[in-house]
């Protein structure tokens, strides 16, 4: 096996050397430069991750804070930021939080405390600006999914508002008027967005308002969350519902069918996000796609690329577009003769 010394004795300087060309960390002269890369090629020189540890004084591992891995948004977007760290040369330290405030800056000082190079951060219930900063200290930070306002940070974000709208718009294009929408967490600017893009559109058709009740991001939230209005959608009262997450929308489905509403005959359902599952259940998802995955790639490769050019972060605020998938869970809404047979 080709070592460090190896090279070193082939190009003529100390291993020393050899680690500064290859790292960069210190500037070496240009002949010198071209000998090492020289007998790195003929001999087939490979550093370790260990040598490059050491020789770029990084423990080239990067720290991902989720909410919840089980959903499989969260390991879609996991998934992401693996694939793009091993192509930087990363590995990747996970952590996940349960949405839960303690938790959340519980995993924050301990990615601290583990000596990562940087954090991709998707916040599931996020601490203060002064709060992060002072766990975090001045560790390159990245936040992925979900913002952080007044942090300044670079954030890679979709384009939420407009997944609201679009949602709202097919709801409303095929005859709904009456709608309850489900959001997270008024705390998270991902759900607001959602919450508000929707509710403007649907403002503007002049029709009554949405009712909005939290769901908190969970299944079981948003069967909790229909629970209350069973009634009013038995009675077509409310014939759409818009839950900010696709596992809401799926929780409060099987609310629905536990009192012997259809989906979409008596009331028509959108999610956000598209996890894997909207596919294959019955009825399929309509709902808002993100591409999660070129988010958290996309998150890793500014973090890397910051890490390995010694640049500061750009702190800019990255949106990435979205798309309506239209399923089987949405139809025109029955006619109140129709309702009526029904009952």
């Amino acid at each position: 096996m080709v070592s460090i010394a190896d090279v070193a004795a082939r190009a003529g300087v100390s291993p020393t050397t050899v680690s500064h060309a290859l790292s960069g960390k210190r500037k070496v002269s240009a002949d010198v430069q071209a000998r090492v890369l020289a007998a790195v090629n003929e001999l087939g020189y490979t550093p370790g991750r260990s040598a490059q540890s050491l020789a770029s004084g990084r423990t080239l591992i990067l720290g991902l804070i989720v909410p919840d891995i089980g959903n499989g948004y969260f390991a879609e977007l996991a998934q992401g930021v693996e694939q793009s760290a091993t192509l930087g040369g990363y590995n990747v330290l996970l952590c996940t939080t349960g949405f839960d405030y303690e938790r959340e800056k519980h995993a924050l000082a301990m990615i601290r405390s583990r000596a990562v190079d940087g954090v991709v951060y998707a916040a599931g219930a996020p601490p203060s600006n002064s709060e992060l900063a002072r766990l975090l200290g001045d560790l390159p930070l990245v936040l992925v999914d979900e913002e952080v306002p007044g942090t300044g940070a670079t954030a890679f974000v979709s384009d939420n508002r407009e997944g609201g709208r679009l949602a709202a718009q097919h709801l409303l294009d095929l005859g709904h008027r009456s709608v309850l929408v489900m959001e997270a967490n008024e705390k998270l600017v991902s759900s607001r967005e959602r919450v508000s893009g929707f509710s403007e559109v649907w403002a503007a058709a002049g029709v009554p308002e949405p009712r909005i009740v939290s769901g908190g991001f969970t299944h079981e939230g948003g069967r909790i969350a229909a629970e209350p209005h069973g009634r009013a959608f038995a009675a077509g009262e409310i014939t759409a519902l818009f839950a900010a997450n696709d596992l809401m929308a799926l929780g409060a489905i099987d609310h629905l069918n536990a009192i012997g509403v259809e989906t979409p005959r008596d009331v028509s359902v959108v999610g956000f996000d598209d996890i894997a599952s909207t596919r294959y259940v019955r009825p399929r998802l309509t709902t808002v796609r993100q591409n999660v995955a070129e988010l958290g790639r996309s998150a890793v490769a500014a973090l890397v690329a910051a890490l390995d050019q010694g640049d500061g972060l750009d702190g800019e605020r990255h949106v990435y577009p979205v798309e309506l998938v239209v399923r089987d869970s949405t139809s025109a809404p029955r006619p109140e003769s129709a309702r009526r047979e029904a009952r």
